[in-house]
């Protein structure tokens, strides 16, 4: 999997406040409407559902914050890649999921980055990811998180639009760890949820939230990502805040079906969008042609297809063959 390729300029700064464009009004896109707002930036929303054109939206923008699921990003990036954009624009990419329609025993699949980065080569793409749950960040409490991009300045433009006295922005310069990292632990947020849901207890969840990490780690090393990257906030934190929480949609999924729900009953009751369920199926495909061991994501796989039950997923995990931990 290719980093995405910075553009061939010298990106300026621009003078401040900027005009923010923000695609998508679901619960992640307009808490980061927010935080521009709150920064003193001209807003402007978009979303399918909305009366704005795109194009209207976009014109005149500094800057573009991709919030759109998964299913929806290419396209929205092919409907931008048609308009008129301005020269230097950065994209912000803060959809956390992998691309179904791409990825096989030789090729990586596609990542939301890699997908506007792509659509829009002049531009550079910048990727937003942290243990950023949206309800609380509304709420003014504090909150940190990551931006990555193969363009240093651009990220560091991107910091210092959003960064505020309740959310600090960090940046990195591995934009595949931290995209990864947004990414992958939503598959072990829903085998935390059932965890929970089964009352299994601390001690479980521990052990089910350590391995996870483990597995996440596995996978990223094998794509090409730096170990380091996943003990930070877009790894480890975003993982420690997703299980820990039932503001998190993937562990409302998880919990749900401990519970004994189908998985189109918890769906039906669930306010956006689980991305962790699409991201396992795309995973445990890829993991499987490559020969990478993801125990834990197999069995979160399993049971999103109803092929078995919290129960013996548990049962499955507990009694695999005993290994030395850094294995």
């Amino acid at each position: 999997m290719n980093d995405p390729i910075p553009p061939p300029f010298s990106l300026p700064l621009f003078p401040f406040p900027l005009t923010i464009a923000i695609l998508g009004a679901g619960a992640w896109g307009t808490t980061l409407a927010t935080l521009a707002s709150q920064q003193g930036h001209t807003v402007r929303m978009w979303s399918r559902q909305g009366s704005q054109s795109l194009e209207s939206v976009i014109t005149g923008a500094e800057m573009v914050v991709s919030a759109v699921s998964m299913k929806g990003v290419r396209q929205v990036a092919e409907q931008v890649r048609s308009l008129k954009i301005a020269p230097n624009t950065i994209f912000v990419s803060a959809t956390k999921g992998l691309d179904p329609d791409s990825g096989s025993e030789t090729e990586l699949p596609n990542l939301p980055s890699q997908i506007w980065q792509a659509a829009l080569p002049d531009h550079p793409v910048v990727v937003l990811s942290g243990p950023n749950l949206s309800a609380e960040i509304q709420k003014g409490l504090p909150a940190a998180t990551v931006v990555a991009s193969a363009n240093e300045a651009a990220a560091e433009q991107v910091q210092q639009a959003l960064s505020s006295t309740s959310f600090r922005v960090y940046t990195n310069a591995d934009i595949l760890g931290v995209e990864l990292g947004g990414i992958l632990k939503n598959v072990i947020a829903i085998a935390v949820g059932a965890c929970d849901g089964l009352q299994l207890g601390t001690n479980a969840k521990a052990a089910l939230v350590t391995r996870g990490l483990a597995e996440i780690i596995r996978i990223g090393i094998n794509w090409g990502a730096k170990p380091e990257t996943f003990y930070g906030l877009s790894g480890l934190g975003d993982l420690l805040a997703t299980c820990n929480s039932a503001l998190s949609r993937n562990y409302q999924v998880g919990y749900g079906l401990a519970q004994g729900k189908s998985l189109s009953d918890v769906l039906e009751s669930l306010q956006g969008t689980a991305e962790g369920i699409n991201t396992t199926q795309v995973l445990v495909r890829l993991a499987s042609q490559q020969r990478i061991a993801l125990p834990i994501s197999h069995q979160v796989d399993q049971l999103l297809q109803g092929k078995i039950t919290p129960q013996a997923a548990l049962e499955a995990l507990m009694l695999r063959d005993r290994k030395p931990e850094n294995r």
